[in-house]
């Protein structure tokens, strides 16, 4: 019903910007709740930030609130997190997710996901 494609990772120094974009298609997207997770090597996936379908409400995870930034163009059926200050720490394949209903405002996971797009941060 909704596919999902992430861009805008790389690799950046530590204090350094990125922003990631997750392209949804399909005429439900827009009102969709998006999320964004990310997963480390050998570490388990982490709820970074998540987005109701008008833009209006956000929920940011404690380790990146004033950082990132979550926000949404429903014009363009695109989903952005802007990442601030990036710490060596934040380095992960990041994850767009998506559902119908509004669990992920509540940090829970929607029935739709991208590939992925890796983030790495330097020393």
């Amino acid at each position: 019903q909704v596919q999902l494609v992430e861009s805008g990772g790389g690799l950046v120094q530590a204090g350094g910007s990125l922003r990631l974009s997750c392209a949804g298609s399909g005429r439900t997207f827009r009102s969709y709740s998006v999320g964004w997770f990310r997963q480390a090597p050998g570490k388990e996936r982490e709820f970074v930030a998540a987005i109701s379908w008008s833009g209006d409400g956000t929920v940011y995870e404690d380790s990146v609130k004033g950082r990132f930034t979550i926000s949404r163009d429903n014009a363009k059926d695109t989903v952005y997190l802007q990442m601030n200050s990036l710490k060596p720490e934040d380095t992960a394949v990041y994850y767009c997710n998506a559902d119908p209903s509004s669990r992920l405002l509540f940090k829970g996971t929607g029935d739709y996901w991208g590939q992925g797009t890796q983030v790495t941060v330097s020393s």
